[in-house]
């Protein structure tokens, strides 16, 4: 398809004024005296913000999911690395650790090594949920459901202190203690406490075990549910890093309308925010009726052209809106290839680890609209030069030798660069 044209000036305003600040760099010499009148290639990076997927593929890569093939999987991971900064990866206890004191730390070890040598944040997720958790805490009382739990999150964060600092700490608190699916040992302990206690205990233990972490509250609810939560939970002194709202939309795109109502009604709290499960299906929507999306299971649930024509337009608005909204640092796609999660036709790319247009028109936003490629400035008089830039990492290139340097804050950023002396 061709590439999708973007004609909302105003949105594109927005993001140029919430993202990108100026740069003005100093330049000197190995005489310590200002390069003047010299020319320079900059070259971003890295994003400030949070391009994210999901870790599923590196994982594949090792050869330890599926069976899928090498080369398949390594197909995928260059795609992903080419895209994203950022990859979640999954905790889900039930898996983790099926047999108690038996947990499965090295497959995750692994791929979070991966992604730091490549400069990619990572996530962790989930520390406490009720789905996917361990079936052997149905066989303790409440009291050593949430001591197992408490050891379970600062046996996780310690262990991965330094690879893993982020943290989704608790997942869908707002129907933890009254989901009634079936029975399982956290809506035990979340129905006893209460919301607020519950939240506090798992984020206390959290910051316990890494102090500088990153910790997030994670929901799908985004009615006002969420927000009493939220509020609830910082009147109580509990400290919320970042806000993370799921925007899974198997039943059809969100809408800018809906979008920006979300952003207003979370940005009051006035805490980064995060769309940490964002998707789109490139098939058939599913039925409106379905109320729990994981109630639908199908065999079959391709993707089709026009599904993934619409599944490209809308990717793009959505991610324009985010990025509009200064308070959003992070959007994570879930998931990265098709067949995931409730085999939906929600990837970026296809099964067999080709490129959708969505992908394709993704990578010309991230890596086209909101990216410096490599562009030559010449300095002043003074040994000066300013360009324009979205926060992140460069770094200016010299007679064979390159100078990293990033631009942290709205605003301006000064840089000074020396060239042949430390």
């Amino acid at each position: 398809m061709n590439s999708i044209r973007h004609s909302d000036d105003n949105i594109d305003e927005q993001i140029r004024k919430n993202r990108k600040s100026l740069a003005n760099i100093t330049i000197f010499g190995p005489d310590r005296c200002p390069m003047r009148n010299q020319e320079f290639m900059i070259t971003q990076t890295n994003h400030q913000f949070l391009f994210g997927t999901t870790g599923y593929s590196i994982i594949q890569a090792e050869g330890s999911l599926n069976g899928e093939g090498k080369e398949q999987a390594n197909s995928k991971v260059a795609k992903l690395v080419n895209l994203f900064n950022y990859v979640t990866l999954p905790f889900y206890w039930g898996r983790y650790e099926p047999v108690r004191g038996e947990s499965k730390p090295d497959i995750l070890m692994e791929a979070a090594r991966w992604c730091v040598n490549r400069n990619i944040v990572v996530k962790g997720h989930p520390l406490c949920w009720h789905t996917v958790t361990a079936d052997w805490l149905l066989q303790m009382s409440n009291s050593e459901i949430l001591q197992t739990q408490i050891r379970r999150i600062q046996r996780e964060v310690t262990t991965f202190h330094g690879l893993i600092d982020s943290w989704d700490v608790i997942n869908e608190a707002v129907i933890m203690p009254v989901f009634d699916k079936y029975d399982n040992g956290i809506t035990r302990i979340c129905k006893e406490l209460g919301r607020i206690q519950m939240i506090r205990i798992m984020f206390e233990a959290a910051r316990e075990a890494n102090p500088n972490a990153i910790l997030l509250i994670n929901d799908f609810d985004v009615s006002p549910a969420y927000d009493i939560l939220i509020e609830g939970c910082l009147e109580a002194g509990i400290e919320i890093d970042v806000i993370g709202i799921q925007s899974h939309m198997h039943q059809g795109y969100w809408g800018v309308e809906k979008t920006k109502q979300v952003l207003e009604q979370f940005s009051r709290f006035n805490l980064p925010i995060h769309f940490t499960e964002t998707n789109l299906v490139s098939g058939r929507l599913m039925p409106a009726e379905i109320v729990d999306l994981n109630d639908y299971q199908v065999d079959d649930w391709p993707s089709t052209p026009e599904g993934e024509d619409r599944q490209a337009q809308e990717a793009v608005t959505h991610f324009k809106t985010l990025m509009a909204h200064p308070l959003v640092k992070g959007i994570t796609w879930w998931d990265f290839f098709d067949g995931g999660w409730l085999n939906a036709p929600a990837g970026l790319l296809r099964k067999d680890g080709s490129s959708k247009p969505a992908y394709d028109e993704l990578l010309r936003l991230v890596k086209g609209e909101w990216w410096l490629t490599p562009t030559h400035f010449c300095t002043d008089e003074k040994g000066e030069l300013q360009f324009s830039g979205f926060l992140g990492n460069y770094e200016l290139s010299y007679d064979g030798n390159k100078y990293p340097f990033s631009l942290d804050v709205m605003g301006e950023n000064s840089v000074v660069i020396h060239i042949g002396y430390n």
